[in-house]
């Protein structure tokens, strides 16, 4: 948690604040930058004009709770993202690793949701440990509740969390953030709800010993030589 720059990639607005909204809360806290990429917007034709400015307002919103450094919205269009150009959402993903220089980043588990697929694949090419990904000592994958679990065990990936945050100090900042995102936000038992988001940091938390905590699964981590182990 010494980082100080971080990158966190998002496949729609509410994921970053879904996943890992606590972490990113405590990391700013710590005095970090924190920058979020979120890569997808709800767009025409699939979503109705106007859907998408008041979505990405909820997002900044939420950001200004967390702490957040910067946002930074790729306007892809969400559902259809894996019809699109690869080229395009790599090179867009990249231009953000290269500006930020990031020592840590957090992105999506390749769960149900084909934009979360799509999202991660691209977040393993940018991460790569070549250019200024060298300077990426670790990239972690965090959990979305509900698309994380709604998976075929056995046919899909599983979530299999290595890491967790102690985010005991934060986790009231993460259930305010999603309030800002009146669109999505429902009412327990929904998975899309406070309630259901304090549950999980709750168990989570408990796996640790600690009263809530978020969960991440390591995907590469580098200890570099000046560093002592």
């Amino acid at each position: 948690m010494s980082s100080t720059r971080v990158l966190v990639i998002a496949p729609h607005p509410d994921d970053e604040v879904l996943g890992c909204g606590a972490t990113i809360a405590r990391l700013a806290d710590a005095g970090a930058e924190v920058t979020v990429a979120i890569v997808c917007s709800n767009l025409p034709p699939l979503y109705e004009e106007g859907v998408a400015p008041r979505i990405e307002a909820e997002a900044r919103r939420a950001h200004a709770v967390l702490g957040v450094h910067e946002s930074v919205f790729l306007d892809l269009e969400a559902v259809e993202l894996a019809r699109n150009s690869v080229a395009q959402l790599n090179a867009g993903l990249q231009a953000i690793v290269d500006r930020v220089k990031p020592e840590l980043a957090l992105i999506p588990f390749p769960d149900r949701h084909v934009d979360h697929k799509a999202v991660f694949d691209a977040s393993m090419v940018v991460t790569r440990p070549v250019g200024e990904g060298r300077g990426i000592r670790t990239v972690a994958m965090y959990e979305t509740i509900s698309e994380t679990f709604w998976n075929a065990p056995g046919a899909e990936p599983t979530f299999a969390p290595n890491w967790t945050v102690d985010v005991t100090s934060t986790v009231h900042r993460k259930t305010e953030a999603f309030r800002c995102f009146d669109s999505q936000i429902q009412e327990f038992p929904s998975a899309r709800s406070t309630e259901a988001l304090e549950a999980l940091a709750l168990m989570r938390g408990s796996q640790s010993s600690v009263p809530y905590a978020e969960a991440f699964q390591i995907a590469r981590m580098h200890t570099p030589a000046s560093l002592a182990l």
